[in-house]
């Protein structure tokens, strides 16, 4: 990965996350939502934005289709606030590392609690 997509990719994260946090305002949004990631393509023609949404399988599936849906006012608002030739388009997907990583420690915690250990 070269550096200037480096660069891009921290810099839609950082303004994606602002954007989340203050001008989306669509109730499907809920939960705790972060941008956990953003991979660009080399031609900056796409993005590939990771969200971790902490709640319930509801509350993820309706985030995805609110954001979704607010790809092209989010776009439009990256164009504002950032000075790219080209403006990558969005793509959104569900990041569930977290979730992942909590049930390994349940799992373990679980295992060292029957062998009378502590974590």
């Amino acid at each position: 990965m070269s550096r200037r997509t480096e660069q891009v990719n921290e810099l839609l994260k950082q303004e994606l996350s602002s954007l989340l946090s203050r001008e989306v305002r669509d109730p499907r949004v809920s939960g705790i939502v972060s941008i956990t990631g953003v991979d660009v393509s080399p031609d900056l023609r796409r993005a590939l934005v990771w969200v971790s949404v902490l709640g319930s399988d509801d509350d993820r599936a309706s985030t995805m289709r609110a954001l979704h849906a607010a790809r092209p006012f989010l776009r439009r608002e990256l164009a504002q606030r950032l000075r790219l030739r080209t403006m990558p388009d969005l793509e959104f997907e569900s990041d569930t590392t977290m979730e992942r990583a909590q049930e390994l420690t349940d799992i373990m915690r679980r295992n060292a609690a029957e062998r009378g250990e502590t974590l």
